[in-house]
């Protein structure tokens, strides 16, 4: 990743915070443990619902022929999963920088995961992610 990403990363980060103070959520403060988890799970369930709205911009029903690949659509629904994500690594206390540290980190792991042919199932390769 470039240092211009890394300060496009960052800039999401602040947008993000900037409207979810508009709206009333202060995801980067300092929050009480049952009002972050009441936030990770409203943002679970609107990141779940993006994802639908994403799989409706693809011609996902096999028995109907009208539909189409609405591409423009399903590129702003990604976004949309953007603004969840980035408000629920806030609500869990990740700065910009924190989320790629974590990233390189588990992609490092998931190439050694790879590399080994993943036959077995065990998570303690993650352990050490993030700590």
């Amino acid at each position: 990743m470039t240092d211009e990403s890394k300060d496009m990363l960052a800039e999401l980060f602040d947008l993000q915070a900037e409207l979810n103070q508009r709206i009333g959520v202060d995801t980067t403060g300092d929050m009480p443990d049952e009002e972050r988890q009441k936030w990770v799970l409203n943002y679970c369930r609107a990141m779940s619902q993006e994802i639908a709205e994403l799989t409706d911009s693809v011609p996902w029903k096999w028995w109907a022929k009208y539909q189409t690949f609405d591409k423009q659509n399903a590129r702003v629904e990604v976004v949309d999963l953007f603004h969840f994500l980035i408000s629920l690594a806030q609500v869990l206390g990740m700065s910009a920088g924190d989320v790629h540290r974590i990233y390189t980190e588990k992609n490092k792991v998931n190439h050694q995961r790879q590399d080994s042919g993943y036959e077995v199932k065990d998570e303690s390769d993650n352990k050490h992610i993030g700590a």
